[in-house]
This record gives C-alpha cells, structure tokens and sequence, in this order.
C-alpha cells in the first residue's frame, strides 16, 4: 500500500479552501496535515473536506495563530494531542495510521524577531519546545517504532536550506542555536528527513518565501522550514518526496509550499 502524506502550513484554512481543494485535486494525497489553521475545531470546515474525499478529520484548534488538523482518506485511530511546555494553543496532533504507523504533525513557535531567550520570550519558548520534543521522543524511541514526524518546524536547518546562510546566521530560524535544538530533535529517535532522502545538499530547497519580497519567484529568497522526518524502521518505506513550490505561486498563497513525502508499505 502506498500513502502519499503531505503537510502544509496553510495560514488560516478558512481563506484558503480554494487553493486547498486545487491541491488535492493536483496532487492527491492520502493524508493531509495542515499548520496554523487559525480556527477551533467547532468552526473547522470539516464538511468541506469529506466532500473532497477525507472521511476522517482531526482537529487540535485555535482560533489565534496556531492549531492543526490531519485529514485522512484512510482510518485513523489514537487520535491525541499534546500540550507542549504546558500550553494548550493547538500546536501538535498525534494520529495513528494503517499499518501501526504513529503520526505526529507540528507547529512549532515561530520564535518572533529577536534571537535572543533573554530578551524575547517567544524565542525562549521555542528553545524551550524543542527541548521538550528532543526529551519527549528520546523516551519513547524504539528501533521498531514505525513513526512520522512533520510540519511546520519554522527551523532551516542546512546552509543550502536558505538562500544566504551568512546573512541568516543571525536572523531567527536559521540562526545556531535554533539548528543545534532542532538537531538534538532529530537525534531523539535518530529521525531521517524525507525530503533530503531523495534530494540531498548541495541542491537548494525551500518551502517558504516571505510575502515581503515583491516578486517572490525572481528573487528566490526562501528557507526551508517545512519538514517530513521518518523513523529508521520506516525509511525502506520511503518512495518519493516534493516540495510543491507551484501552490506559493496560486491565488492568494500562503507563505508556505507543501511538503510531499510517498510512503510504500
């Protein structure tokens, strides 16, 4: 059986259902994972993706700048969510698939403007989420666990993840002590990206452009903060990964592409 799971902040869904529906129609996915959704699940347009085929609907809601949903076409059991560093504000959804594979989609905090803990709380609580995630999966890692984590990690990780690493040294998202947290995530359950699995540095890859930039195509400055991690017993399972940087370009986009990752199991 293949699943084509896909993840995608969609910056608040209830603006963009035209492009969402053009999505699934374009791309077929089997499982689709929204970020900051922007609604409560009472208001999630639930409706409106049964109709585009997604029986199952999941919904950690928030009616601010946060939540998530995993829509399925396949069953879905255990659904539960987390409330990371003690804050229900509907970062993170934990679902179980066919085939006994758990899924866990996020949003971790964007960090606001200045990287500094001491003078920003909102970087302090993403530092401070990211070390509770790395202490969270660390305890429950198992060489046969059969786990996917994504969404939006608002971290580029790599160099060639954003369009100048020396001039985004210092700007948050790429900054060191961001990757080194979201490395210590990744070494938690020795988790594999699935998009660098089939495409590898040196290429450049992105999967978000700022609404700043005039002409977001021709100057091309993106950063890639949208992830899809397997676990190791999962990565023989892995067929195919895209980024669908063509939805950044549709009627009123969000800022972020979707992420696409094909699973064989």
């Amino acid at each position: 059986m293949r699943i084509k799971i896909a993840s995608w902040n969609v910056n608040s869904v209830r603006i963009r259902l035209e492009s969402v529906a053009r999505f699934v129609h374009e791309f077929a996915p089997d499982v689709l994972c929204l970020q900051e959704i922007k609604v409560t699940a009472d208001r999630f347009p639930g409706d409106f993706f049964r109709e585009l085929g997604f029986g199952e609907v999941a919904v950690n809601g928030n009616r601010h700048y946060h939540g998530v949903a995993v829509l399925s076409r396949l069953p879905l059991a255990g659904v539960t969510h987390r409330a990371w560093c003690g804050k229900a504000d509907g970062r993170h959804l934990q679902v179980e698939l066919p085939g006994g594979i758990e899924l866990h989609n996020f949003y971790v905090p964007s960090g606001g403007d200045i990287p500094d803990p001491e003078q920003n709380d909102k970087f302090a609580h993403k530092l401070d989420f990211l070390a509770e995630m790395a202490e969270w999966f660390a305890d429950r890692a198992r060489p046969d666990a059969r786990r996917v984590m994504l969404g939006d990690l608002n971290v580029a990780p790599l160099e060639v993840d954003v369009w100048s690493h020396k001039q985004l040294l210092n700007v948050v998202s790429h900054t060191p002590v961001e990757v080194e947290a979201l490395g210590r995530v990744q070494a938690s359950h020795d988790w594999v990206d699935g998009v660098r699995h089939f495409i590898p540095p040196p290429e450049r890859l992105y999967s978000w452009w700022s609404y700043r930039a005039r002409d977001w195509q021709a100057s091309d400055r993106g950063r890639r903060l949208d992830h899809v991690w397997v676990t190791p017993a999962l990565v023989p399972a892995l067929a195919a990964a895209e980024i669908a940087k063509a939805a950044r370009g549709w009627e009123r986009p969000s800022d972020h592409a979707p992420v696409l990752v094909t699973l064989d199991v």
